[in-house]
Parts: structure tokens; sequence; C-alpha cells
């Protein structure tokens, strides 16, 4: 571990920061209880952007604004977007114990994404981790036994498009600047949300619309925690700590929504957990893996209200101890 850095601080620092982005998914579930998930994406995105703005103005980097890889950038915008949407829709509408199970398999999508898109080379010990942690997932959402329904499909199509956009980063993450790849979802965002809106608008109460503003500085708030935690923690063991957003999962629905916890989803959660959390420690391990793509993900499922914290990282100049890609 380099001089200066802290793997206590750094899973502290994490744990923080999960605590808060399960606090922004509680409260955003709050308000799908009277909102379609298009509306709190719009209104949300629309209330981070000025903050986001400065943090942008922040990097002097010389560039413009066009893209180097126009259709990956486009791709990643629209999986962003999907993303955000669909997630919240899954947190609307299914207990938040079993969104999250479903989201944590993005490390094992990653994985296997890694293969065509960074020509990752992926032994038998991760291929076996992808293939247990996929079947956690089956138990979880437990097709043929439980009723499957929208919200489950929603929080599956998070996580796939979630780890596309995540892999895209790894494939041109070190050749686009951050502004670009930052600014375009939200773009994407306001364009498609704000054409979908008349359909589903609800007039805002005053209440709520301080609860979007909640979601947009924790969203951020997050990212900024998750920054300290990679810059003082080595990654190895900073990135397993996303795991516990399923502990504030149960809290919260236990005292927040009234929801139960079944055996199942717990013994489902903790494979996908023990999986993603062992792809972690391959990656590493020495010349084990070239790319590192979970590693190098960083954690949380990025939408607009959440960016990617190592493209803040690098939109403020922070490469630091740890540096970023």
């Amino acid at each position: 571990m380099h001089a200066g850095r802290s793997n206590g601080k750094g899973a502290v620092l994490a744990l923080l920061a999960m605590a808060i982005y399960a606090t922004h998914d509680a409260v955003v579930k709050t308000l799908g209880e009277r909102y379609s998930a298009v509306q709190i994406v719009f209104f949300a995105a629309l209330l981070s952007f000025p903050i986001l703005s400065l943090i942008l103005l922040n990097d002097k980097r010389e560039g413009h604004l066009r893209p180097i890889h126009p259709w990956w950038v486009l791709v990643r915008a629209v999986c962003t977007v999907i993303t955000g949407v669909s997630a919240f829709y899954a947190f609307s509408h299914l207990p938040l114990a079993q969104v999250y199970p479903i989201l944590f398999a993005m490390p094992l999508l990653i994985t296997v994404l890694a293969i065509p898109v960074l020509g990752e080379k992926v032994g038998l010990h991760r291929w076996a981790a992808v293939i247990i942690g996929l079947i956690g997932v089956l138990i979880v959402v437990r097709p043929g036994q439980a009723e499957l329904g929208l919200g489950h499909i929603a929080a599956l199509t998070a996580a796939l498009c979630g780890s596309v956009a995540a892999i895209i980063i790894r494939k041109i993450g070190h050749e686009e600047r951050s502004v670009v790849l930052l600014l375009s979802p939200l773009l994407g965002n306001f364009l498609a949300m704000g054409a979908a809106l008349p359909l589903v608008w609800v007039p805002l109460e005053l209440r709520d619309l301080g609860l979007l503003a909640v979601v947009a500085l924790f969203g951020l708030t997050g990212a900024f925690l998750q920054i300290l935690a990679y810059r003082e923690g080595e990654a190895a063991i900073v990135a397993p700590m996303q795991y516990s957003q399923i502990v504030w999962a149960v809290v919260y629905g236990w005292f927040f929504f009234d929801e139960g916890i079944d055996g199942p989803t717990m013994l489902g959660a903790g494979v996908v957990i023990a999986s993603g959390t062992y792809i972690v420690w391959r990656e590493s391990t020495a010349n084990v893996s070239q790319n590192r793509p979970v590693l190098e993900t960083r954690g949380r499922t990025e939408t607009v209200t959440t960016p990617r914290s190592s493209l803040l990282q690098r939109a403020l100049n922070l490469t630091g101890r740890s540096g970023t890609r």
C-alpha cells in the first residue's frame, strides 16, 4: 500500500457513501409512490445540473466538446438514461432488498462484457464466479415461483445498461474528456425524459420538490465521498463496501415501507455478493486481469443523479494518490 494511504479510512468513507446512496434510493422510493420515474429522474437531474456545471467548469484542460468516439459516447448516454429511469422504476415498485441484489449483478455482467469490448481474458475462476452469481440473481427473482413484474424487468435492465455504460468508460475514458462523458447523459436525459414528461405529469408539491433536491444533493455527495474513499484506500478494499447498501435496504424497508425480508432474497443476495467480492479479489491479484474492469468501475450504478465518481475526479483534477481512468 502507498505511504499515507489508509484502507480503514477508505472503507469508512465508502460505507458512508453507500449509506448516503441508499438514502437517495429510499427518497426515490418515497417519491415513486406519487410520481412517475420519468418525472423524478427529470427534475432530480435538473436540480443537480447547477452544481455539476460548476464542477465541469473546473476542467481547464484544452479541448472541445466534440466526442472523439461519437458512437460510443451516444451508446453510453442512452444506456445511462435507461439505467436511471429503470432503476428509479424498480425502487418505486419493488422492495429495496430485492432491487439491490439484482443491481449487484453488474460486476458479473461487466466481467463478461470486458471480453469482447476490452479483450479481457477471463479465466476459469472468474467464469465460475459469474455463473454462480447469476444463479444468485435467479434465486432472488425466482422465475416460475414468484410473480415476475415490470419492477424485476426494470432492475435487470438497469443492471445490464449500467454495465454497458461502465465498460464503455473503460474503453474510451482515457481518450474522451470527462466533460463530454458527464454532459452527454445529462443532455440525453433532458431530451428523452423531457419529451415523455407531458405523458406522466403530476403537479409537484413543494415538499416533494424539496425531496427531489435531496435526491440531487445526495447523489453528488455520495460520488464525492467515493472519490475520497478511493484516494485513501486500495480499490480491493473499498469496492466491496458497495454491498453494505443491502443492510440499509433492509433497515429502510422495514421501518419506512413496511417491507418484510424473505429467505430466498437474502440467500440470493449472499450468493451475488460473494461472487462479486471474489471477482474483485481475483482482479486485484497480480497477473490475473489486464484491464481490471470491475475494480476500475468503482462501485455504484451510474445514473444522471449519481454520476461516475471517477469522471468527477478527473473533472476536478483530483488524480491524487490513486489516480483514475
